[in-house]
C-alpha cells in the first residue's frame, strides 16, 4: 500500500469517527468542521517511510571491479526502505534508518548443481544516515553478500559512505563528491579477493537536467569513480580500477502520479581495470582484459 493509500484510508476513518460523534451530540456540521477535516487530510499525506524499488538490467556484472559475470540475461532488482527518525534546523538536520535488499538473477548458470542456480547474489544492508549542516551526509551500513546458488560464500562487511552536496557552492557545476570505505569482517567469503581488506571508493558525480519545468526533463550524469584497496583486498595491489560513466534519466510522466514517481535510465560504464583484477577475470569469466564495457538500462520508483 503507498503512502497515499493509507493517508486516505486514516483520514476517511478519522473523518467518519469525527462525523459519528457530533451526530451523538446531536450537533449540525459547520464550516468549522469542513476546514478541521481538510487539515486533516492534509496532515496525514506526510510520512516518515519512503523508498525506492526497481531493477536494472546489465550485460556485465562487476562489483568494486571484479567482473563476476559477462554471460547471458542479468537482471537485478533492489528495493530501499528509509524511516526518518528525526528532522529538525540544528547542526544535525535529519536521522534516517536504511533498509536495503538487492539481487542478481542470471540466464547463465555457472552452478548447475544448485536447486536456485539462476540466482547468483542476493544482498541485505542495514544503516543509518545522518545529514549534517544541510549538505554533508554521513552514511554507517551493515552489509552482507549471500550466494542462494552457492558460487562464493557469504561476505560480511561495514561500510561507510561521506558525501557532500555541494549544489549551493557550484550551481550546475556542482561534483556531489562522496567517499566509500568499506571493510571487510571475516576471511571465509570476502568482497574483494582476500578476506578481512580494506576498500576505498573516492569519486564524483556530476550532472545536469535539462528542460526543467517541462514534462519529460532529462537528467544526464557522469559518475567516475577510483577503486582502491590495501594489500590484502586487491592481492597486494592498491590499485583496483578506475571508472567513468554516462548516464541519462527521464521520468515516466504519462504513470498517474497516484503511483508514485517512476523512471527510466540507461547508461554506459568504461572501467580500466589494474592487473590483480584483470587476472581475477581472466581466471573466473575467460576475459583477461584491462578495458571492459558495461551497458545498463532500469525502471524505478521511488514513493
Amino acid at each position: 500500500m503507498t503512502k497515499y493509500s493509507i493517508a486516505a484510508v486514516c483520514a476517511l476513518a478519522l473523518g467518519s469517527f469525527g462525523f459519528a460523534s457530533t451526530s451523538f451530540a446531536g450537533d449540525e456540521s459547520t464550516g468549522k468542521d469542513s476546514k478541521d477535516t481538510k487539515a486533516l487530510k492534509e496532515a496525514v499525506k506526510e510520512t516518515c517511510i519512503t523508498g525506492d524499488l526497481g531493477v536494472t538490467m546489465t550485460n556485465q556484472y562487476l562489483s568494486r571491479g571484479l567482473v563476476l559475470e559477462n554471460q547471458g540475461f542479468i537482471a537485478q532488482p533492489y528495493l530501499d526502505l528509509y524511516f526518518k527518525l528525526y528532522e529538525g534546523t540544528g547542526f544535525i538536520n535529519k536521522v534516517t534508518f536504511n533498509l536495503g535488499l538487492w539481487s542478481d538473477i542470471n540466464s547463465h548458470v555457472q552452478n548447475p548443481l544448485s536447486t536456485t542456480r539462476n540466482w547468483y547474489e542476493f544482498d541485505y544492508t542495514a544503516g543509518f544516515t545522518v545529514t549534517m549542516a544541510k549538505n554533508f551526509s554521513a552514511t554507517l551500513s551493515y552489509f552482507e553478500f549471500d550466494s542462494p546458488s552457492s558460487n562464493f560464500d557469504t561476505a560480511r562487511s561495514i561500510n561507510l559512505n561521506l558525501a557532500y552536496d555541494d549544489s549551493d557552492l557550484l550551481g550546475a557545476f556542482a561534483l556531489h563528491p562522496h567517499v566509500t570505505i568499506l571493510a571487510e569482517l571475516n576471511s571465509t567469503g570476502f568482497a574483494g579477493l582476500n578476506g578481512h581488506g580494506w576498500y576505498f571508493q573516492p569519486g564524483i558525480a556530476p550532472s545536469y537536467t535539462f528542460g526543467k519545468g517541462g514534462t519529460y526533463p532529462v537528467t544526464f550524469s557522469v559518475p567516475i569513480n577510483v577503486d582502491l584497496g590495501d594489500h590484502r583486498f586487491y592481492n597486494g595491489e592498491a590499485f583496483g580500477d578506475v571508472n567513468v560513466g554516462a548516464q541519462l534519466s527521464v521520468p515516466m510522466a504519462f504513470i498517474p502520479a497516484c503511483y508514485g514517481t517512476w523512471t527510466f535510465s540507461g547508461g554506459y560504464t568504461y572501467y580500466y581495470l589494474g592487473t590483480q583484477l584483470t587476472d581475477f577475470s581472466a581466471a573466473n569469466q575467460g576475459n583477461g582484459k584491462h578495458d571492459q564495457h558495461v551497458f545498463q538500462g532500469a525502471i524505478g520508483l521511488t514513493f
